[in-house]
């Protein structure tokens, strides 16, 4: 990152200007493959409209003059309940991939996802940030191929394994179709009907040789929630992929109440899904998520201005977090719940740039 970049991130004062500077650096095609969804792109604006048609009913008069927005998680003090998503392709964003993230995020004071498919790789990005992170797999080997990565990312000093079960067949992203982009861990990868092969046998195999907590991203339904917890998970992640897998799915905010039931206390809750504000981060909370990811949005700052772009956005995520907080009458997260929101019209068209009305970014140019 050149100085000029580093500079311009240290004046920015909300996300939208983040944006609107990762639109003018990245190419278009990483562009798209960042923004993009599936098909229709029905269930990328679902995922938005499940925040948007949530209000919030504030109290007041109550001493908010110190608010704590931190929360533990596996063993980890996050300073939000924030972590970063797991992303392949991030070299498309930046050259340094997944070492810049993960180092913000260490930086900043929360805990980062590493995609199996994102260089440099499990062991070198570990190397060179030390990071707080938990390493997530793509299939793409038989069952010892996989116990060697848990093997790989226990002994490395990664904190959780999770394994994602919603790409058994890689989404129809029309956008990258139109441009004639295939993304690079696409092209790089083979072994993609391995991921396809995955079930609950695997899961057990997996569980019962793993010694770290497990995750599965992907979950959709309370009735694979509770699968889940009958199969020893620790950490049930709800994803749709951002959208970008199965069109026409649910907005994940939507899934939290019943996956949160289903789970009945017996793993954490992780979430993502266009949350691009602090209030879709306490929205998410308050109906009983444990931890919220954000994946776009990160990536936005990392196309912005590397390492420093990322810290831009979790530092202001967090000023908006603490506004938000006050203004609800809260001083900390664990007072969050349901009954701080209520039901809402959107007031805008859904769509991934629908949360920075004011950077101005077309929803789609070709």
């Amino acid at each position: 990152m050149n100085q000029s970049a580093t500079t311009d991130i240290d004046k920015v004062l909300t996300i939208a200007e983040i944006v609107r500077i990762a639109r003018e650096k990245a190419d278009p095609e990483a562009w798209d493959y960042m923004v993009g969804g599936s098909e229709t792109e029905t269930s990328l604006r679902r995922n938005r409209l499940a925040l948007d048609k949530m209000a919030f009913r504030p109290r007041v008069l109550r001493n908010v003059s110190e608010i704590d927005t931190s929360r533990e998680f596996l063993g980890w003090n996050l300073r939000l309940p924030l972590l970063l998503a797991p992303m392949g392709s991030l070299q498309q964003l930046d050259p340094d991939a997944a070492v810049q993230p993960a180092a913000a995020a260490k930086e900043f004071g929360i805990a980062s996802f590493l995609s199996s498919v994102c260089p440099p790789g499990i062991e070198e990005t570990m190397k060179r940030t030390d990071g707080d992170m938990m390493f997530q797999l793509y299939v793409r080997g038989d069952e010892q191929w996989i116990l060697d990565h848990v093997d790989q990312a226990t002994d490395l000093g990664y904190k959780a394994f999770c394994l994602t079960v919603d790409t058994a067949y890689y989404g129809r992203r029309e956008r990258d179709k139109m441009r004639g982009f295939t993304p690079a861990a696409r092209r790089r990868i083979g072994g993609t009907d391995f991921q396809a092969g995955l079930d609950w046998d695997v899961v057990d195999t997996i569980r019962a040789h793993c010694k770290l907590p497990m995750a599965l991203k992907g979950i959709a339904t309370e009735e694979d929630a509770k699968l889940a917890v009958e199969h020893g998970i620790e950490l049930v992640y709800i994803s749709n992929h951002g959208g970008r897998q199965l069109d026409y799915g649910r907005g994940c905010a939507e899934l939290i109440p019943e996956i949160v039931d289903a789970v009945d206390g017996k793993a954490k809750v992780i979430v993502d899904g266009a949350v691009y504000r602090g209030t879709d981060l306490l929205k998410c909370i308050a109906l009983g998520a444990d931890v919220v990811a954000i994946g776009r949005l990160y990536g936005y700052g990392l196309a912005a201005g590397g390492k420093a772009g990322v810290i831009k956005v979790l530092e202001i995520l967090e000023e908006e977090v603490i506004n938000a907080m006050a203004n609800l009458g809260v001083t900390s997260m664990d007072q969050l719940n349901p009954d701080y929101l209520h039901p809402g019209d959107a007031v805008r068209e859904p769509s991934v740039f629908s949360s920075f009305h004011l950077a101005d970014i077309p929803d789609y140019t070709y």
